[in-house]
């Protein structure tokens, strides 16, 4: 049966606790139980522990290989590399050439002949009259501020193209006195026409 009572409960540890005082026998065997149970628990206890680092010690390096995406970490060997592009190129803005269009080269020969002739007395509007036809009306504005009188009275050599694109072709002539002048053609709706032009 059941202990009910707190005096038999005392009695029992009593007996207990009095056991290995009863006889030698009784007190070796006792010390005898207590190295074991101590040695048991000295050789295993560590080797728990130790496990338990170990596994720790997995799981972190495991953790420090595993990088998210655009974290730096270690490279695992054997895992090739691959290097992307740091900057995107830009498409090409070069305008492909093409061959001179002959309208082009004709506007451009009897612009610089009608630019380079100016008769002694010629007034701003009539050098602008012989031009019209050959300048795009953006550029005529532009010229009436322009001296007749100080436009060399002469071209040195032929008028030739050194930039020609499928609509706009640049050319150049020499100047009597020195100089070049630069003349850039493009084509608009109505022909072919003398768009802006520099002395050099």
């Amino acid at each position: 049966m059941p202990i009910r009572t707190n005096r038999g409960r005392a009695a029992v540890y009593r007996r207990l606790w009095g056991w290995p005082l009863r006889s030698p026998n009784h007190l070796i065997a006792t010390i005898v139980g207590v190295a074991v149970v101590i040695m048991l628990f000295s050789s295993v206890i560590p080797a728990i522990t130790k496990g338990a680092k170990g596994g720790g010690t997995t799981n972190g390096a495991a953790a420090s290989t595993s990088q998210l995406p655009g974290q730096v970490g270690t490279v695992p060997t054997g895992v090739p590399t691959i290097s992307l592009p740091t900057k995107v190129t830009p498409p090409s803005s070069t305008v492909p050439s093409a061959p001179v269009a002959p309208d082009a080269q004709i506007v451009a020969e009897n612009w610089a002949d009608a630019w380079v002739t100016h008769p002694a007395g010629i007034t701003n509007a009539q050098w602008l009259d012989k031009l019209k036809t050959s300048t795009s009306d953006e550029l005529l504005p532009r010229m009436a501020t322009v001296d007749p009188a100080n436009i060399p009275e002469a071209l040195v050599g032929a008028v030739s193209p050194t930039e020609s694109h499928e609509d706009s072709v640049v050319f150049e002539v020499g100047l009597k006195g020195g100089g070049t002048l630069v003349m850039t053609v493009v084509k608009l709706p109505e022909g072919w026409r003398v768009h802006k032009y520099d002395r050099k």
